[in-house]
């Protein structure tokens, strides 16, 4: 941060009162947002590729809507940006395979491939070598539709599901996101169904040298574990063409199987939008039709009140996922912050909502630890897969809400049980499995989009680190010292830590930072002071801070970008945490997020800040800009007053 020293001396000296204001308007605000039943629910936003397959399924379901594919459309063209293409996030670079994707539907929707949209989309999509660089999970969409030759496409055999949990490679190997995609998806490459599109609806003006002479072969990886990968898929073609194939039969019954007991209440399957399409096309693929019971189901639980659909008279589109407990959760911790008490209505009714949604079945993650259930998933409907992310905020949540303390206590005892248990070996956590590690696995050839593993990572382990805290674990308790060094083995070297769940790195530090201080770290520590020196370095001239997505991968991009609500939270969190109360930068982050809160008490923030696999997808989470200043405010406050960083007033 640069000058304005005297600016901000004033403003200390003027702040509490217009920050009583602030926070006032942000509160009332927030529990203006609150649903009857307790909850907070804001939308998940991604990209448009969610929308246009969903148009794809209704397609191969055989349940197209001409309304609602309109509608659809009318969706896709607000999205696309002016020179014809559509991005994976707000403000990022045009992406081939989603645009592709959003062609498609619309040409599916009757949109004319001489409308200038169509023209200029098809433009882009010729110049960066047409359909046939695509990513794998497009093309093997448009093998379905008919417009792509499945040999082009990666060999899946479902036997993959018969082998043992003990085996090198298994289907618990795999991240519970890819694992519940892999399994159907073994069914359908297995198949290769088609669902042909009528003939004016065909894309044979995506390919640059014509479809007749598309070149199918797979990507290619420099690599020795994606050499053998690529080595076995020739393998495994040959062996498809064999006519002795003992345990094909078993594979795929067993893969039906396994599909049909992971549906979940709601009908979807893990709560996400990949798994849920590939199970149902896989089980279409199988012959069932839309009056098959399990169909049936999961279909309908796109719509509803409670469902992943968005509609109004004009437009229509999916999101990609639910995020209920998680936003409530958040809400709860910085209302309490921010000085509600702890018998206030909304978070009465938050607590009781957030303690019907703990888990008490068994799911996945028992294949690696042998453990009691008790934790608590994103979505309203995710038994399978409880994670550990939302577990540890909730728990943050309930424990200072009034409740029947009988109740409340055995969740939390329930809660904090399975949250030990499901440390990996490392000393971290990951969000829903332990010891989900096996690093090769992202050089499968089907594996050029998004992440295939769930490692553990610091953001995770530091909120848990941070509840852990809260409940009296210290340094020298055995599982927050193998946490600890896992966060500091984890640190980079100019002091961040890598955000996997957020943006990234202010994510990262806004984490860690009141973890450590939650467990008594000394502030002071050179790996502490280090972090600090990050946020004070990458604060913007408006008193903010920002990350574009891009610094994931590109190191010039690294904790540069506009300045956001959340992210400047993030790293007020994170600088309140190490005690930096008075510092100028601290100062002007608080002034930044009072001069920018919108009369009504809220906070615009168009860009994305929440990440699903970094740079392949990437999330708006529309209640972020919110909750995190309303978090931030309250924490500063209260340091401002002398109480502990986190305690209500």
């Amino acid at each position: 941060m640069r000058g304005k020293t005297a600016l901000q001396v004033q403003t200390v000296q003027t702040m509490p009162e217009q920050l009583d204001r602030t926070i006032e308007r942000a509160v009332s605000h927030l529990l203006d947002l609150q649903y009857d039943e307790g909850y907070w629910w804001g939308e998940l936003e991604s990209n448009v590729t969610i929308t246009a397959e969903h148009l794809f399924l209704t397609h191969i379901l055989g349940v197209g809507d001409e309304v609602e594919w309109k509608k659809i459309a009318n969706y896709l063209l607000t999205k696309q940006r002016d020179d014809g293409t559509w991005g994976i996030w707000y403000d990022g670079p045009a992406d081939l395979s989603t645009t592709i994707e959003a062609y498609v539907a619309l040409k599916m929707a009757g949109v004319s491939p001489d409308a200038p949209e169509m023209e200029r989309a098809r433009s882009f999509i010729l110049s960066r070598g047409g359909v046939e660089r695509a990513r794998i999970f497009t093309k093997i969409w448009l093998a379905i539709l008919g417009e792509w030759d499945w040999r082009g496409t990666p060999m899946m055999p479902p036997e993959i599901i018969l082998l043992p949990k003990w085996f090198p490679i298994n289907i618990y190997d795999f991240g519970c996101w890819a694992r519940g995609t892999v399994v159907p998806m073994t069914i359908i490459a297995t198949l290769r169904p088609v669902f042909p599109l009528p003939r004016w609806a065909h894309i044979d003006e995506l390919f640059v040298n014509g479809k007749a002479r598309a070149d199918l072969s797979l990507p290619r990886k420099n690599t020795t574990w994606a050499k053998l990968f690529s080595f076995l898929d020739c393998i495994l073609r040959v062996y498809e063409h064999s006519k002795v194939k003992p345990l094909r039969k078993t594979a795929m019954k067993r893969a039906e199987r396994w599909i049909e007991e992971r549906q979940e209440e709601d009908g979807s399957w893990g709560g996400i939008q990949p798994p849920w399409v590939y199970s149902l096309i896989a089980l279409r693929a199988l012959g069932r039709d839309m009056d098959d019971p399990v169909l049936k189901k999961g279909f309908a639980g796109f719509y509803g009140e409670k469902g992943f659909a968005i509609e109004d008279d004009n437009a229509f589109h999916l999101q990609s996922c639910l995020s209920p407990v998680w936003d409530t959760a958040l809400a709860t911790v910085a209302l309490e912050d921010a000085g509600l008490p702890d018998d206030h209505p909304a978070l009465v009714k938050a607590g009781k909502w957030l303690l019907d949604e703990q888990i008490f079945t068994g799911g996945d993650w028992q294949v690696r630890c042998d453990a009691q259930p008790g934790g608590w998933a994103f979505e309203f409907a995710n038994d399978i897969y409880p994670d550990t992310d939302d577990s540890s905020v909730v728990m943050m949540g309930l424990k200072r809400v009034k409740l029947d303390e009988k109740r409340k206590s055995q969740a939390l005892e329930r809660g904090l049980t399975w949250l030990l248990a499901m440390q990996s070996s490392n000393g971290g956590w990951g969000a829903f499995d332990r010891n989900n590690t096996k690093a090769f696995l992202r050089q499968i050839p089907f594996a050029d989009f998004g992440e295939m593993i769930d490692p553990p990572s610091v953001d995770v382990t530091a909120h848990i680190v941070e509840y852990l805290g809260m409940i009296g674990y210290k340094k020298g308790s055995s599982v927050i010292d193998r946490a600890l060094t896992y966060i500091k083995r984890e640190q980079e070297a100019d002091g961040a830590w890598f955000g996997r769940w957020g943006v990234n790195l202010t994510y990262g530090i806004g984490a860690v930072l009141p973890a450590l201080a939650g467990i008594g770290e000394d502030m002071g520590s050179p790996y502490v002071r280090r972090a600090v020196n990050w946020l004070v370095d990458h604060q913007n001239e408006d008193g903010g801070w920002g990350e574009r997505i891009e610094g994931y991968k590109d190191e010039a991009w690294r904790g540069r970008g506009s300045s956001t609500p959340s992210q400047t939270a993030w790293s007020l969190l994170g600088l309140i945490a190490a005690g930096e109360i008075e510092h100028p930068v601290t100062v002007a982050g608080i002034e930044y997020l009072m001069r920018t809160q919108r009369e009504d008490g809220g906070w615009d923030q168009p860009y994305f800040t929440g990440t699903g696999f970094p740079v392949d997808f990437m999330i708006n989470y529309h209640l972020y800009r919110d909750i995190f200043p309303v978090m931030a405010l309250g924490r500063y406050r209260n340091a401002l007053h002398g109480d502990e960083v986190g305690e209500k007033t």
